[in-house]
């Protein structure tokens, strides 16, 4: 029967070539990480592990039993995340994937009470640019805007509404459009890329509007970088209202519309995540992230 707190170790240095490195990232001591490997290597027989230079590298028998090795962690690990289903406790490891545009705005809060209220989970955030396409993905994401099939489930969290906006200042100094044709003859900030292809502007009684706006010299993936030089006067851009709003609350008279009754189609925002049978700690998750959509983003829609 093996110890797994000496597979663990052998694992840990494998990854690392490093006892020192290993031991610290562990929160052990090198003499203990050094002891648990050595009795591994005495249990099956023969060294795993040989030096080179300044790096622990494996040898035939270790580069072979590694992947028996994290096998046997890696089962152990569902072992003890199954047994914690059939407790009370939301426990075990999470990943949220998370567009960009909702990544500071709304994300980073929601996660942060979604620890507090559940001590036990561990949750990985990353921001996506890209929308999900791994119908294996074991992911939960949230996604704005169009999406592709992804063999994933898709439920609606609502929609961001948008529309122009600029700087007062900007707008006293350069004059306010009274029409879209008349955005032609303005500075146009789009460095996150939305509008290269067109921009299809919506009016209630005078129909639509396609704008081409000209395509930025400069490209970001950050939302913030896009809306900064928006409010400090630097042209006219297509922000989504909810943001706007956020962003006024510490940053008052920044933003203003610009042809407000001229709006572009709302974004949707999904979330998505596996079909089948889910873990406990993930349809505690999708739980709180429906909770958490906003009231002012638009009615929700049931997706097929």
């Amino acid at each position: 029967m093996h110890d797994f707190d000496e597979l663990a170790a052998f694992d840990a240095v494998m990854a690392t070539g490093s006892l020192t490195r290993s031991a610290q990232e562990q929160g052990l001591a090198k003499s203990t990480l050094s002891r648990r490997i050595s009795q591994l290597e005495a249990r099956l027989g023969q060294p795993l592990l040989r030096r080179q230079a300044n790096r622990l590298i494996p040898t035939e028998a270790g580069l072979l039993f590694h992947d028996y090795c994290q096998e046997m962690l890696a089962l152990a690990n569902r072992s003890r995340e199954a047994l914690a289903e059939l407790s009370e406790a939301i426990s075990g490891r999470l990943t949220l994937e998370v567009h960009s545009t909702l990544a500071r705005s709304w994300a980073a809060p929601v996660i942060d009470a979604f620890l507090t209220r559940h001590p036990d989970v561990e949750l990985t955030l990353h921001t996506r640019g890209h929308a999900p396409n791994a119908p294996d993905s074991h992911c939960v994401h949230v996604w704005v805007g169009e999406l592709p099939a992804s063999g994933l489930k898709q439920e609606s969290l609502g929609r961001l509404t948008r529309r122009l906006y600029a700087n007062p200042d900007y707008l006293a100094h350069h004059g306010a459009p009274r029409h879209p044709r008349e955005l032609a003859h303005h500075a146009w900030i789009d460095l996150l890329g939305t509008t290269h292809e067109g921009l299809t502007l919506h009016h209630a009684t005078q129909g639509c509007f396609q704008f081409r706006p000209p395509c930025s010299r400069l490209r970001v993936d950050m939302p913030v970088l896009h809306m900064d030089p928006i409010a400090h006067g630097r042209g006219i851009g297509m922000l989504p209202d909810w943001l706007v709003a956020a962003r006024e609350k510490h940053h008052p008279g920044e933003l203003t519309p610009c042809l407000p009754a001229w709006q572009p189609e709302p974004l949707p925002v999904t979330l998505l995540y596996p079909y089948g049978q889910r873990p406990r700690r993930v349809t505690a998750l999708l739980e709180f992230l429906r909770k958490a959509a906003p009231g002012e983003w638009q009615p929700r829609e049931a997706l097929v």
